[in-house]
């Protein structure tokens, strides 16, 4: 169902800015300019002529493989050629009849100093056949570059590139226990913040949570590593064309073809036979069936010489990932079941598929068509607690497409995007039957998830977008400038549809009679509703200005501002049913009757101010103050670029996961009820409440419609959002030393920062039942427990309510030492340091972005405490080295400090009334330890072809790092848990051995 409503006021107001924006980009750009865009690079610098800056001067600029080349005439001895690809350039500069040619290396995203001296008694310089890699220390960004040798080169299991992003300080590639790779994060964000530019478009996933789209919950890429050139990670304070993240931004380029024919290869191998057994598989005497088959090829080269080429690349995967089944916390085992435990395994496939097509039909045009394809499926939800049966079957399908069209004129430079994405994401359940739920009695933990799972889902996002980046040229005013300006606009439809859950499932007592259920928890759709899916015609729009002035030789000044907007019709326009306003109106029943008191007041009563949730579809606007200050600065100590201190503040918006914004219409068409059952251990009166008797009629589909029929509305969970939702963000703060050393051939760089993060704004859902007091818990005296959960929406059901909240704060120093590979000096080396002090006022933010409190009656409760996931100390280092005989070496080691993990505390306390929220620390020294080791052997079969065996060894010396532990103290003393503080489950992998064989030619 689309909901199209006539436009908001704020959407006039975002018309009129854009009409605004565009007559002024179209404006100026008649003005003198020249640059490029997130992912070119940029060289600018000086030149010099007879030991004077030249007056006037002309500087081509070619790729050594392409051919592509930019033409600058340049007023003045400062200069800036942008909008240049990653690779290998000769720029040629003539000046006062004289010439001199440097032959140079730039990066990703890079803006290089180059100063060129033309000098009289040498008319030509000749090129320089070794090309030189070219820094950037002269920056405010807290960045760094992940480069190709680094990609191909250093061990790794999944082939995800996101995965080398952890080598630099600040961030985290996070492998999940079930082998899924889905997340990168930064500081003590969740990964929601992240945003991944390939090409300079955003992938952000606008649904579900983890920041990049299609990378929920999944063991599969994101891309094809083949197809990715290089990559460069900011942690913090980057510019301001950057938009919807408030944490890390990853920048990559993909690759493209040359002038000559090109093909590239590799099979990797692994199985269970080339691994240990993991903790839980040794104690079982048996390990999972497993293996790893990943296999890929690309081709590229010309198509016209130096004016057109191709570039096309397939990778699939093929996994079966070892799982383990086991009773949960607390378990009584039983012998029947004991047939559904120990090892298995989950099955994966995906395919992967990018093309790309460069045209230059003249110098100052340069267009590119790339397409992304990617298709999996996979067996989820599976291991621990939850058998075979109650598992997930899952597809997760994309497809992207980037027109870019990149024009030069005299003296500035357009680089426009029309792009298509459409991403979706499907899980279904593996079994269609009733589920089937082992629990134990006193705290209803559960033991064993058998029969059908719940999962049903159809979400995802489809749409079109344009973006457009200008850049001037450096002009003269009191020091040189470099200004670039540019908006986007996007169409984008979203949707989210689920049915939770989808089988009902059914709760029993492992004390009592295994065949009688105690409660069942189902879902049935309100009658008169034709359509479910809960669906947005969404409107996105941004617009920004970054001035980048030299304002001395020594002192550089980034300014940037911009400003974003988006319009989700579902939240603006959605109208709270009127039988959920008439229950709110309604004489509380709990109430004493002689008050005559309504619900309404109740909630007074409670602190809740029930008219910011209800809506009448005219009384939410959009989210307009999300306007982003970013600025920087650095100063170079030596004008030569050796020692920069650099620092910044900025903010950053994000934005709403639709997935929660739609939990408001969705569990208002499928909502969730529950029966308990009057049987032996969990009594309760017939008839009263949700108490019914038990009938073996309940297991056949159809048959639990009949008891909400008569009033479907009895028993709903009703979610209401504030109608005055903000937008996530963060603010940032850095302060920085950067350095580089020549020794010879080597070049090293260091830097040492200090950043601190602050974000708000996370929206949060609470309880919004309340006691006819407004009291939240039945004893006043008590700190946990006795939530009003019986006290909801009278004739209706339970009160969810969403509002922001949710905060984390970070303080950190980020230590990076590099030396980077050159041909000269064929090794390299990396070193990162991260000391954080994180902290966060729900736990699991960081972790799982868990965004409920109903322990509290608000995200005050629950207090500051120390981030869940986030680990105080962290090193990742690296080794790249080719030595004799065509072998390279290379090898990484990851350690950290262990984590702290979410725990209720109910032993250090009188009561259960009393239990508090108290994460569980590992005592270890060392929380997480692996390292990796790889060796590749080359044979030069003929020209330029090679063939490659690799082996690498992953956990080398097979640490066994605990991925959650049990956490449940016992309750008030005496009452211990003898396993508490016990692993219950660890990350993958063990000690394992790949085997890859690859060509290049």
């Amino acid at each position: 169902m689309n909901y199209q409503h006539p436009t908001p006021r704020g959407s006039r107001r975002a018309a009129a800015l854009l009409g605004a924006t565009v007559a002024a980009i179209l404006l100026t750009a008649a003005a003198p300019g020249a640059l490029g865009q997130a992912t070119s690079a940029t060289l600018k610098g000086q030149i010099v002529n007879a030991n004077a800056p030249a007056t006037s001067a002309t500087i081509k600029v070619t790729n050594v493989k392409t051919g592509y080349s930019r033409t600058v005439e340049v007023q003045g001895a400062n200069y800036s050629v942008g909008g240049l690809p990653p690779g290998t350039y000769q720029v040629l500069v003539t000046a006062g009849g004289q010439q001199a040619s440097r032959t140079v290396v730039v990066q990703v995203g890079q803006i290089a100093t180059l100063d060129l001296d033309v000098a009289p008694a040498e008319p030509t310089e000749s090129v320089i056949v070794t090309a030189s890699q070219l820094y950037e220390t002269k920056t405010s960004e807290v960045s760094q570059y992940v480069s190709l040798r680094q990609i191909e080169a250093l061990p790794q299991n999944s082939r995800n590139f996101l995965a080398f992003a952890d080598i630099v300080p600040g961030v985290q590639f996070v492998t999940s226990a079930d082998g899924s790779t889905s997340e990168v994060r930064s500081g003590a964000q969740a990964a929601n913040g992240v945003n991944v530019f390939i090409d300079g478009v955003g992938q952000k996933n606008y649904v579900l949570r983890g920041g990049v789209s299609g990378q929920t919950l999944t063991r599969g890429n994101p891309f094809p590593q083949l197809g990715v050139g290089e990559y460069k990670v900011i942690t913090s304070n980057y510019k301001a064309e950057f938009d919807q993240l408030s944490s890390a931004a990853i920048i990559a380029v993909t690759k493209s073809g040359t002038n000559e024919f090109k093909s590239a290869g590799f099979w990797d191998k692994t199985s269970e036979k080339w691994r240990e057994p993991d903790p839980i598989e040794k104690e079982a005497g048996v390990k999972s069936p497993s293996s790893q088959e990943q296999y890929g090829i690309s081709f590229s080269g010309p198509i016209i010489r130096d004016r057109m080429h191709f570039f096309v690349t397939y990778e699939a995967k093929d996994f079966e990932t070892p799982k383990t089944i086991t009773y949960g916390e607390g378990s009584v085992t039983n012998d029947q079941f004991d047939d559904l435990l120990g090892p298995t395994s989950a099955p994966f496939k995906e395919d992967l598929v990018f093309g790309k097509i460069d045209w230059t039909p003249a110098d100052d045009h340069l267009l590119e068509l790339s397409v992304k394809y990617r298709t999996e499926s996979e067996i989820t939800n599976i291991g621990d607690q939850n058998t075979h049966s109650f598992a997930s079957t899952k597809d997760n399908d994309e497809t992207r497409v980037d027109l870019r069209w990149l024009y030069t004129g005299l003296r500035f430079m357009n680089d426009a995007h029309v792009t298509y994405e459409d991403a979706a994401f499907n899980p279904r359940p593996l079994t269609i039957a009733p589920g089937y739920r082992l629990t134990t009695a006193d705290v209803n933990q559960v033991l064993l998830n058998m029969g059908g799972g719940p999962d049903y889902q159809d979400k995802g996002q489809k749409g079109y977008a344009f973006q457009d980046d200008v850049t001037f040229d450096a002009f003269e005013w009191h020091g040189a400038h470099v200004i670039k300006t540019g908006i986007k606009y996007k169409f984008i439809t979203i949707n989210a549809f689920e049915q939770q859950p989808y089988n009902p499932q059914f709760s029993y007592d492992i004390n009592q009679d295994l065949s009688i259920p105690y409660q069942v928890q189902f879902g049935e759709p309100l009658p008169g509703l034709p359509e479910r899916n809960v669906t947005s015609d969404n409107r996105q729009f941004g617009i920004y200005v970054q001035d980048d002035w030299d304002a001395t030789d020594k002192l550089q000044l980034n300014l940037g501002i911009r400003w974003d907007y988006e319009e989700t019709p579902s939240y603006l326009h959605y109208v709270t049913p009127a039988d959920v306003v008439a229950g709110i109106n309604a004489i509380d029943p709990a109430a004493d009757p002689a008050l005559n008191q309504t619900y309404r007041q109740t909630l007074a009563l409670g602190g809740i101010n029930i008219d910011d949730y209800i809506s009448n579809g005219r009384n939410r606007s959009s989210f307009t103050d999300a306007i982003q200050p970013r600025v920087g600065f650095s100063y170079d100590f030596t004008d030569t670029e050796r020692w920069v201190l650099f620092g910044g503040a900025g903010r950053a918006f994000d934005r709403n996961v639709f997935d929660y914004l739609a939990i408001e219409r969705s569990k208002g068409t499928f909502p969730t009820y529950q029966r308990r059952f009057n049987t032996a251990g969990h009594e309760c009166d017939v008839g009263v409440g949700d108490c019914i008797a038990w009938d073996q009629s309940y297991l056949q589909p159809g048959v639990l419609a009949a008891l909400v029929e008569a009033d479907p509305n009895l028993g709903r969970e009703i979610n209401l959002i504030n109608n005055d939702l903000k937008t996530p963000y963060s603010d940032q703060f850095s302060l920085g030393l950067r350095n580089r050393m020549d020794f010879g051939a080597q070049t090293w760089t260091g830097s040492l920062t200090f950043a601190r993060i602050e974000s708000k704004d996370g929206i949060v859902f609470l309880l919004g039942n309340r006691y006819p007091d407004g009291s939240f818990r039945a004893n006043p005296d008590a700190t946990w427990g006795g939530q009003p959960w019986g006290n909801g929406i009278p004739g209706l059901g339970t009160l969810i309510i969403a509002k922001n909240g949710l905060e984390t704060r970070s303080n950190q120093v980020l230590l990076n030492i590099e030396k980077s590979y050159t041909e000269s000096s064929p090794w390299s080396f990396t070193f990162a340091y991260t000391y954080t002090d994180a902290k966060e006022n729900r736990g699991n933010v960081a972790a799982t972005d868990e965004h409920y409190i109903f322990d509290y009656p608000d995200v005050a409760g629950y207090g500051w405490h120390q981030s869940i996931g986030v680990p105080k100390h962290r090193v990742v280092s690296t080794v790249i080295y080719d030595t004799l005989w065509d072998l390279t070496i290379s090898a990484k080691l990851t350690l950290s400090s262990p984590l702290a993990y979410e725990a209720v505390d109910c032993h250090n306390t009188t009561d259960f009334d009393h239990c508090f929220f108290n994460p569980v620390q590992d005592s270890a020294t060392v929380g997480y330890k692996q390292f990796d080791l790889s060796l590749e052997k080359r044979w030069t079969v003929w020209h330029n072809a090679d063939l490659r065996l690799r082996g690498d060894v992953l956990n080398v010396f097979n640490n066994e790092n605990i991925n959650s532990v049990d956490t449940w103290r016992g309750g008030p003393p005496p009452d211990t848990n003898v396993n508490f503080g016990t692993a219950t489950s660890f990350y993958q992998p063990t000690r394992t051995f790949k085997l890859s064989l690859g060509y290049n030619w």
